[in-house]
């Protein structure tokens, strides 16, 4: 596996990290690419691959693409516009990584395939450091033949990884996770908002959620970021509302109501819409206190 040379589109907090951490395990990582040249330029220098400008350059010069793009309209582009990952996409596998509607992932296994190439679903419900250090956790999704044949890569890229189906199915438990995460992380910044309010010490009240009922992951990872309005980016509100929109989506479609879900995406929305879409999720809470705005 380690002789394949490996394409990187879509260089953000995490793709950049993901390529830097295949580097470091000993893969080739011959070609990268994003749509900030000077990004895909830099990365390229530190790990002594090539940036191109087209997306038919990275497909032409590499074995395994790996894209981390933002959403349904980007993955669209770097598949089906003019210039396109599947021209001359022969024998090439895919591994898409960004949390999509699972329709995108089912199309794009069709068109693939025609063009004799193969895809997989690798979410992550994972952050930052987990992709430099291949520490992700991944939900692939696809065909379980695929999926065999690249797993000694994705193994290097993650501390524990589950097969739940064929194409669209990982992203669809990849929006349950998030959906259930955000609906913590808006119900954590309304509690501690609450507490606050109340005069609560919230380092007490912390340590007594920790205790109950009321622990989560998300009481962990975000509590002290919202108590110290320290939002910098590890999942963005912008990701959250797009997440959390996915799965409600997928609930209208099944017909099971959502107001849990839908009042936390309305929340994100009010911080995209408030031009806070790049901070941390963990910046729902400036919504929540008093004074903040």
């Amino acid at each position: 596996m380690k002789e394949k040379r490996i394409g990187v589109v879509g260089l953000g907090r995490m793709g950049g990290n993901m390529a830097r951490c295949l580097k470091d395990k000993g893969y080739k990582v011959s070609s990268v690419f994003d749509i900030r040249a000077e990004v895909a330029t830099d990365l390229a220098s530190e790990l002594g691959a090539t940036a191109y400008s087209s997306l038919a350059e990275i497909t032409a010069n590499s074995d395994i693409v790996l894209t981390i793009v933002t959403n349904d309209e980007a993955m669209d582009a770097i598949f089906f516009g003019e210039d396109s990952l599947l021209q001359g996409a022969e024998g090439r596998v895919f591994i898409n990584c960004a949390t999509l509607s699972p329709e995108v992932h089912r199309k794009l296994e069709t068109a693939a395939a025609a063009a004799g190439a193969q895809t997989l679903e690798a979410c992550m419900a994972s952050s930052i450091p987990q992709a430099r250090n291949g520490e992700l956790y991944l939900m692939i999704g696809g065909q379980e033949s695929v999926f065999e044949a690249v797993k000694p890569l994705l193994d290097d890229l993650s501390k524990a990884l589950r097969y739940v189906g064929g194409a669209g199915k990982a992203s669809e438990v990849k929006a349950l996770v998030n959906m259930v995460m955000n609906i913590n992380t808006a119900a954590l910044a309304e509690g501690l908002g609450l507490g606050e309010a109340l005069g609560l010490d919230l380092e007490m009240l912390c340590e007594v959620f920790s205790q109950t009922g009321a622990n989560s992951r998300v009481l962990e990872t975000d509590a002290a970021d919202m108590i110290e309005r320290d939002h910098d980016c590890y999942f963005s509100a912008a990701h959250a509302a797009k997440d959390s929109g996915i799965a409600n989506a997928l609930g209208a479609e099944a017909g099971v109501a959502m107001p849990l879900s839908e009042a936390t995406e309305a929340q994100y929305r009010k911080l995209v819409a408030a031009g806070k879409g790049e901070l941390d999720k963990s910046a729902v809470a400036e919504l929540t206190f008093r004074g903040r705005s």
